[in-house]
């Protein structure tokens, strides 16, 4: 079934408003809707945009938590492989990515790790969500195997990445870890016995 040309969705998913389909290119497309490519590019986008940012505040002189950073580092390197893939499976389908400008992250005022982990699980969780509505859109769009795909490659790897963070933090607060930058003794307490933070 055709979709109607110009439909947009009405959804919670980061869409990309200069998106260019691939609907009337030469480009062969493997049953993906217009719908779904679109949410496919806002999602990649949304995913580029990384912790990388993070790491750097834990490695100067006057904070230097090495095993923090790496952490952070970790993470970073994780959402990049993971838009990559997503970027791959929608030029597999056929689909155009277009490129936006990635916005600066909003970790300036981050100088502690309580903080910087809260913020890190808030943008894990809207990222969940915005899988999650990909999925269920796709599915509602007649195209099951992009809800697959989305649900097993990103969705599944990323809740047990929610879980850590969810333990991280819990640690951090039991071991007095605080939200300033007067990096008391929980900080180096969480550094050096987390385990977590070296996976």
């Amino acid at each position: 079934m055709a979709e109607p040309a110009g439909k947009r969705l009405k959804s919670s998913l980061p869409l990309c408003r200069a998106h260019r389909s691939s609907a009337g290119s030469s480009r062969a497309r493997h049953n993906l809707p217009t719908a779904v490519e679109e949410a496919l590019c806002g999602v990649s986008s949304l995913l580029w945009d990384g912790v990388q940012a993070l790491a750097s505040v834990f490695e100067r002189d006057d904070v230097a938590l090495p095993r923090v950073a790496s952490f952070f580092h970790q993470e970073a390197q994780k959402q990049q492989e993971e838009t990559e893939a997503m970027m791959g499976y929608l030029a597999e389908r056929g689909g155009n990515y277009c490129s936006k400008d990635i916005q600066k992250p909003g970790c300036e005022a981050v100088c502690a790790v309580l903080p910087a982990l809260e913020l890190l699980l808030i943008q894990l969780k809207e990222e969940a969500g915005a899988l999650v509505d990909l999925s269920q859109m796709a599915r509602e769009h007649g195209d099951p195997h992009t809800a697959s795909v989305v649900k097993s490659h990103f969705l599944a790897p990323r809740m047990d990445r929610l879980k850590l963070l969810g333990d991280l933090l819990t640690s951090a607060r039991r071991a007095g870890c605080t939200n300033d930058q007067t990096g008391r003794f929980g900080e180096y307490i969480l550094n050096e016995l987390q385990e977590e933070l070296t996976r």
